[in-house]
């Protein structure tokens, strides 16, 4: 973990939880697998995940500067032998995204995009910009809160170079929210790239109204729009986040009033399987027997769940 998040662990039970390994990490559910979210079957070359016709991601290495232990990537990123995609690999997943027309985005993941050095970021994002058909690009990253360090004057002039770019930024609980994360993340909006925010709900973290309205708000406040919390995905070691379907959707609805329409995330669950994410709403979620659901996909196929 970064310096930053060693001294927040010591103040915040609520970082401590995400980035402390805890023994109940070694106790697997029948459901969780390595490959919670179906990434594999979607691969068409190492590298790429491309689930959506008109999105894909591209993930250039598979380390972090810091490591969730709720992660549904925890089987590959950080580990032994993990790191850069070689040069072949790259180019070969960027001939993939070249030579399929309908991809309009692409989504920089892994791994933390950002822990790339400018550098390679640069060359990287002047590639994907070379390809006619890709018009627009998305960065999920941890970086501005927790190793806002990284977040230099050059790296804010290369991100906005690469226009329209959007960044997602990870975070979790309104603690992550130093004040120097708070300079790193304006002095992207100050250059012109929008942020966007993604959560995802975790037992004991952000599982109140109070928790979450408190996130929600402070990223409002950051400019930075929430965009997406995420249920938990089922990786292997994770149960102990997890809070019930039931009980995220009673916290949607508790925030509904309280919360100003620019604090709202979409609730999303990513159907296990690899069969995408769609909203958990009455429209897609059905409750039929206890903890067991029926969830509808994309395709309008239905896939039974439990949580």
């Amino acid at each position: 973990m970064t310096p930053l998040v060693e001294s927040l662990i010591e103040s915040s039970p609520a970082v401590a939880r995400q980035f402390r390994p805890d023994q109940r990490e070694l106790i697997d559910s029948d459901e969780e697998t390595d490959d919670p979210i179906g990434d594999h079957p979607h691969s068409p070359v190492p590298g790429v995940v491309h689930r959506y016709p008109d999105r894909a991601l591209l993930m250039p290495l598979s380390i972090c500067p810091v490591y969730c232990r709720f992660c549904f990537r925890r089987e590959t990123v950080g580990q032994d032998g993990a790191g850069l995609l070689d040069d072949e690999t790259l180019d070969a997943a960027l001939d993939y995204l070249a030579n399929t027309p309908s991809i309009w985005e692409v989504i920089l993941s892994g791994g933390d995009p950002l822990a790339l050095s400018v550098r390679r970021l640069t060359s990287l994002l002047t590639r994907l910009r070379r390809i006619p058909h890709i018009r627009v690009l998305r960065i999920h990253t941890r970086v501005p809160l927790l190793s806002p360090e990284r977040i230099t004057a050059d790296l804010a002039a290369v991100l906005r170079e690469a226009a329209p770019l959007f960044v997602v930024v990870h975070t979790n609980h309104a603690d992550e929210f130093t004040e120097a994360g708070r300079a790193a993340c304006a002095r992207l909006v100050d250059t012109g790239t929008p942020l966007l925010s993604q959560s995802v709900l975790l037992k004991d973290v952000n599982d109140t109204p109070e928790q979450l309205e408190a996130l929600l708000r402070t990223c409002v406040e950051n400019r930075i729009k929430p965009y997406y919390l995420h249920h938990t995905d089922k990786a292997r070691g994770t149960s102990h986040f997890r809070t019930s379907l039931q009980h995220g959707r009673q916290l949607m609805q508790d925030i509904r009033g309280p919360l100003s329409g620019l604090c709202q995330p979409h609730y999303v669950l990513d159907i296990p399987g690899g069969h995408g994410k769609v909203p958990v709403s009455s429209d897609y979620a059905e409750l039929f027997d206890g903890d067991h659901w029926w969830v509808r996909d994309t395709h309008g196929q239905r896939h039974r769940y439990k949580g």
